[in-house]
């Protein structure tokens, strides 16, 4: 016997006592459309009669009046001069003073060998043999694995497919360089740059931090050169990426005709969880293999061949919370085991922190028309008491691509609600959960490599990068596009089989 439905309304409604639904009326949309175009618009439209009646104007004066006018200004010599050397000096001071523009050459992404696919029955057999996980730990990450949205072609290394299992240094460091310098080969190969070129470099890995460091392992493997101003962040969680290309921005900022290298990955090996705190084993069902390399430039002759322009960054670190700080944690379980918790406030914190950065993003990103409406209905709620619900802006006016986090389907469905997204701008985000899984930092490049695979990345088109990570912490990064990317020309993991996607990822897949 089927379960009632508890959504159903309880009166049905006739067709004929059916009222349109006026969000989604045409007219309206063309309505908010007109009116965004006209704010947006506004200025030019002001000034667009005053010009022609400068023009026709001026279209009236002879010979005689310009002749005039020159003498006029003859006698008037010194003036003229000190007003030329005035625009002369502050057209100057403007260009020295104004930020360096910061270019994305290209990037890339690691794709594993077809050894280290791991289908859904595959893990549940490996956790099985293991015989670490007792069987309610088992039926859980089972239960995980058939919400997840991930799918049967995701990647693990050897040391955690092997039987037994081989989680030691060696092997993380074999997983580590894989990643790394896959990724970084196929760079090189795209940009056809040197090593010795590089003047910055940035590896951020949360989990794995040996001695020498990561980005000690590139200088040394790639013999870059030796006054090469070099980074290696640890413990930032997922949203680290955006902290690095934020960090690249800035010393860019200091070092003229400078390259900028940036890694962004996570590692396995070392990490997996060998317990049965249920906390803990989460991050066994969503985490997988995989990481990016980003080049980026600060050098006008770079701007030709780039594919993205920085326009901006922004980072929100909600850490002095206590509850923000303890959601995502690394520690040890009552038996001893290392494992990373995600705490139930997971969701609530990672919204609060999304609503802080959205606060300080949207007065730089959302056009006129929309930041009125948001001033107006915050005027109405808390001056006159208005019984208004808060307006929220529609980011899609202000970005043609989002590339959300991959960090879970929660996370995605939480900020497709919130941001009021349709299934095409999810896209990228969910295909890429379903395809690589949670690969961490580097997930964004994922979703960014499968938009342009897609062939929808158009010459000045706005991309919005949301990324969150452990601490807590949201941080934004915007770019535009620079050239429109033809898919044709492009190597990234998705080219070869970008024709089978988007599929459909059903709710509960069971394995």
């Amino acid at each position: 016997m089927s379960e009632p439905d508890n959504n159903a309304p309880l009166i049905p409604s006739s067709s004929s006592r059916k009222l349109p639904d006026f969000k989604q009326s045409v007219k309206l949309k063309y309505v908010k459309l007109g009116y965004h175009y006209l704010i947006t618009h506004g200025m030019y439209l002001f000034l667009s009669p005053l010009v022609v009646i400068i023009a026709a104007q001026l279209s009236t004066f002879s010979i005689q009046d310009l002749n005039e006018l020159w003498d006029h200004l003859k006698f008037n010599l010194v003036s003229v001069i000190l007003c030329s050397a005035l625009l002369v000096f502050l057209i100057t001071l403007y260009f020295l003073t104004r930020p360096r523009p910061v270019y994305l050459v290209d990037f890339s992404c690691y794709k594993p060998e077809e050894s280290r696919k791991c289908t859904r029955q595959i893990f549940m057999e490996r956790s099985r043999l293991t015989g670490s996980f007792t069987e309610e730990s088992l039926e859980f990450q089972r239960k995980i694995l058939e919400r997840s949205g991930l799918g049967e072609s995701t990647y693990l290394p050897e040391a955690v497919l092997r039987v037994p299992p081989n989680p030691c240094m060696a092997e993380a460091r074999k997983e580590a360089e894989a990643v790394m310098f896959g990724a970084l080969d196929e760079l090189f190969q795209k940009t056809s740059l040197k090593p010795k070129d590089i003047g910055i470099l940035i590896v951020n890995c949360s989990l794995f931090n040996p001695t020498p460091s990561l980005s000690a392992m590139i200088i040394n493997h790639y013999k870059l050169r030796g006054n090469i101003v070099s980074y290696n962040l640890g413990g930032m969680g997922c949203s680290a990426g955006l902290i690095s290309i934020d960090l690249a921005k800035d010393l860019l900022q200091v070092h003229p005709n400078s390259y900028a290298l940036v890694i962004s990955m996570e590692n396995i090996t070392l990490n997996w969880y060998f317990g049965n705190d249920r906390s803990m084993l989460l991050s066994n069902c969503l985490f997988r293999m995989g990481g990016a390399a980003i080049l980026l430039s600060n050098k006008w002759s770079d701007k030709w061949r780039s594919k993205y322009r920085l326009v901006h960054t922004v980072r929100t670190n909600k850490g002095a919370d206590d509850k923000c700080f303890s959601c995502v944690t690394q520690r040890e379980d009552a038996i001893g085991k290392v494992g990373v918790s995600l705490s139930k406030d997971l969701m609530a914190v990672a919204g609060d922190a999304l609503k802080t950065n959205i606060t300080t993003l949207g007065p730089l990103v959302l056009p006129m028309s929309e930041q009125l409406l948001f001033f107006a209905t915050l005027v109405g709620k808390k001056l006159l008491k208005m019984k208004v619900k808060p307006y929220i802006p529609d980011f899609k006016l202000a970005f043609e691509h989002f590339c959300i986090h991959a960090g879970g389907r929660a996370v995605l469905d939480e900020l497709e609600k919130n941001l009021q997204l349709s299934d095409w701008h999810m896209e990228p985000s969910r295909m890429t959960l379903y395809r690589f899984g949670n690969t961490s930092s580097s997930s964004l490049w994922y979703e960014l490599a499968y938009t342009e695979a897609k062939g929808r990345m158009k010459r000045g088109d706005r991309m919005w990068q949301i990324a969150f990570g452990s601490g807590f912490k949201c941080n934004s990064a915007v770019w535009k596009a620079l050239r429109t990317i033809k898919p044709e020309k492009e190597k990234n993991p998705w080219v070869d089989e970008i024709h089978t996607f988007p599929v459909d990822v059903p709710k509960i897949s069971a394995i």
